[in-house]
Parts: C-alpha cells; structure tokens; sequence
C-alpha cells in the first residue's frame, strides 16, 4: 500500500457509514468548507441521476467523494500523484489544481473502497468533463458545477437550469461554452475539457460560441 493512502487511512477511525466518514475525514484535515460543497453536491447529483434515469445513491456517493483530495495541500499535489503513479499532463503540472480530481479516484478506492468504475470515472473527471462522457460523468459534473465552491451566484447557472429541461448534456454544454469563452484568460486549458467541448459542441446549438474566441 501506497504511505500516502496509508497514513490517511490511519488518521481516524472509519465507519462505513460514508457521509458521515467523508465530513470526519475533511473536517480532520481542516477542510469545512469542502466537507458542506461534498454535502451539497451528493444531493444534488442524486436528485439529477433520479431525473434522468440514473442511480441516485451512485450519484450521491460520487458527490461525496469528488473533492475528498481536498486533504492534500496543492502545493504537494504534483508529488503525491507522482507517488500515486497517476499520469501527469502538462496542464496539470502548469496547474495543479487540476489533477485534484484524479487524486480523488484514488483516494475514493484506495480508502473508501470504492471500486464502481462508473463512479471512479466520474469523480476523475468532475472538473473537466471528457469526451463520450457517461450519465454518471455528465451528472457529476452539473451537480457539482451547479453546486459550485466559490461564493455568490454562478454566472452561467440560470441558462444552465434552463437548458436542463432539454438534456443534461445541454446543461453541461452552458458551462463548458462558458471557460470555452473565456479560454484566453485561463491559466491552462485541459485537453480533456477541450474533448469535452467539442463533443458536445457537435450534439448541441443551444449555447453559442462568441465567433471572435474561435
């Protein structure tokens, strides 16, 4: 066993019971705020799989799970996915951040005993979404963009909700377009989101890109 996921898993006593293990887990790492987002969004990812035919506990346990790296510092990010043998882009070593969501997969199976791939593939990519993405992606990735970790009103969450009542790819889409817009001024753009927009791109009209960004 990897000494990073070791030593997490003997930071406290787990339960089984996996809310209650998740909000110990960030609280002992000083994290409250994303312990209340995770709560958040396992309730909205559960309510969004319920309408569109998935499965709502799946849903809740993904959202759950999804910032459980929140525990690792981002200045150490790079070096604990090093040691978790996770593949590193060059976005993500210009930007740390990013790869959060690929610690969390192995957080989520290395120390909650997660093994649905469903539910692993969708907390890998919860902040970039992919190409081909699946129900289990797609309603991660609203949830928790719906439920978003920064304060005030997201700017792009009215026509997101409204585009829901079409699809929920169309709902993803709204976000998507909406870095897409603004790709200049990010700081990287992930090839992953880049797949993601282009596939959804080519299945949706409903969110125009501004042409002078093309």
């Amino acid at each position: 066993m990897n000494d990073r996921i070791a030593t997490i898993r003997q930071s406290m006593m787990f339960t089984g019971h996996l809310e209650n293990d998740v909000i110990d887990l960030l609280s002992l790492y000083n994290c409250p705020k994303t312990a209340e987002h995770s709560l958040r969004v396992g309730d909205e990812a559960s309510r969004l799989a319920a309408k569109f035919g998935g499965d709502p506990e799946a849903a809740r346990t993904a959202g759950l799970l999804h910032d459980i790296s929140a525990i690792i510092p981002n200045n150490e990010r790079i070096r604990v996915a090093q040691e978790l043998h996770i593949e590193i882009l060059p976005e993500e070593a210009l930007f740390p951040m990013i790869i959060h969501q690929k610690i969390s997969r192995i957080i989520a199976r290395d120390v909650f005993h997660i093994h649905d791939p469903s539910i692993l593939d969708a907390i890998e990519c919860h902040t970039t979404l992919k190409a081909k993405a699946t129900l289990m992606d797609l309603v991660l990735f609203v949830a928790d963009k719906i439920e978003w970790d920064q304060p005030g009103k997201p700017p792009y969450l009215e026509q997101l909700l409204e585009q829901l009542d079409t699809s929920l790819e169309q709902g993803a889409f709204v976000y998507i377009a909406y870095l897409w817009n603004q790709r200049d001024r990010l700081k990287v753009v992930h090839p992953w989101l880049i797949s993601a927009f282009e596939d959804l791109k080519a299945k949706s009209s409903a969110y125009p890109v501004r042409e002078e960004n093309r």
